[in-house]
């Protein structure tokens, strides 16, 4: 019998079910698992260590580089440190070479190496069934406990500010998994241009993070990945218990991204969209962020501001802005 479920991240009210149920009783949990909370925080003396779990399952080029990226993502919008890595790697029977796995390894360890992390361990293995590689990793930080950020933390009147445009990852996964469908639609120097958004503009924001606290009073940060910035918005609303006042039409997105968007007919709001930073700030500290970011070298917008409860998303003009049930790309993968 087929299953019902579409590819990509479970329906919001099916995974809300099951991390109800996590059992997640030890007192040193400081968060723990939630939809729209990135990351785990636990008590461990002086710090605190915060936890994230993140698979690459669309990207098959450069995925050792995308694992880490996309995982010291989420501890970044902790306001922690990335420190320690544990890899699982899957790879295809009799689809990958001993050259191919150890050229994953290699992209694993050269973005390790760059931005200070230690791998620790994991587990690499041949497994039946796969048409593809799937890397997931298990990435551990460390942040001092007056400086931990949760998207609990947005308060209403806090601006919503965003980093880069979307969607980044979007751009930089359909360029190189599909790129004879975009052929005729780029030339071949903006289609190259496409596969390197994973360098620039870039899927990291430790950067973009460790800027913003340093200019202001950063209340909530979230890393918008499947689904895009819609669902991101979406939840970090329901992680803050707060109304979101967004417009869409602030939103930046870069002119080849729309152009890719355009060429798989997918909205950009809803393409998973690692490489912007969706940050809440205190009002008054707003524009010195903005500007500390745009001084780097990063583009920053405001886009919206965090209202009371209910928790929800909605234009300014009342309407709500729909949460998307998959990633737009699911879509595409699916044929």
């Amino acid at each position: 019998m087929p299953g019902d479920l579409p590819v990509g991240k479970l329906p919001p009210e099916l995974m809300a079910r099951i991390l109800a149920r996590a059992p997640c009783e030890d007192p040193r949990v400081l968060q723990g698992p939630g939809v729209g909370l990135d990351c785990a925080v636990v008590e461990a003396g002086a710090s605190l260590l915060v936890f994230k779990a993140d698979p690459i399952t669309f990207a098959t080029d450069r995925i050792g580089e995308y694992l880490v990226r996309i995982n010291a993502n989420d501890i970044a919008t902790s306001g922690a440190e990335p420190r320690w890595l544990l890899v699982t790697l899957l790879l295809p029977a009799h689809r990958c070479t001993a050259a191919e796995a150890e050229a994953i390894a290699e992209q694993i360890h050269a973005a390790c190496r760059a931005e200070g992390i230690a791998v620790i361990g994991g587990h690499t293995e041949v497994t039946h069934g796969l048409d593809r590689p799937i890397a997931a990793g298990a990435l551990i930080g460390e942040v001092a406990r007056e400086d931990l950020v949760t998207p609990r933390g947005a308060r209403p009147g806090d601006r919503l500010l965003l980093t880069k445009g979307v969607p980044i990852e979007a751009t930089c996964v359909l360029a190189s998994e599909f790129p004879e469908r975009l052929r005729g639609v780029l030339d071949p120097e903006d289609l190259e241009r496409a596969r390197d958004f994973l360098r620039e503009p870039g899927l990291d924001v430790l950067r973009d993070a460790r800027i913003a606290r340093g200019a202001g009073r950063v209340t909530a940060m979230h890393d918008p990945t499947e689904g895009g910035l819609a669902t991101a918005l979406w939840e970090l609303a329901e992680a803050s218990g707060r109304g979101l006042v967004v417009d869409p039409e602030a939103v930046p997105v870069p002119e080849l991204s729309r152009r890719v968007c355009d060429a798989f007919a997918i909205d950009p709001l809803a393409a998973i969209a690692s490489g912007a930073l969706l940050l809440a700030a205190a009002p008054g500290d707003s524009p010195a962020i903005i500007g500390a970011l745009r001084a780097a070298g990063i583009d920053c917008r405001e886009i919206g501001e965090v209202g009371e409860g209910p928790a929800g998303v909605r234009r300014p003009d009342g309407s709500p802005l729909a949460r998307p049930e998959r990633d737009e790309i699911g879509r595409v993968f699916e044929g």
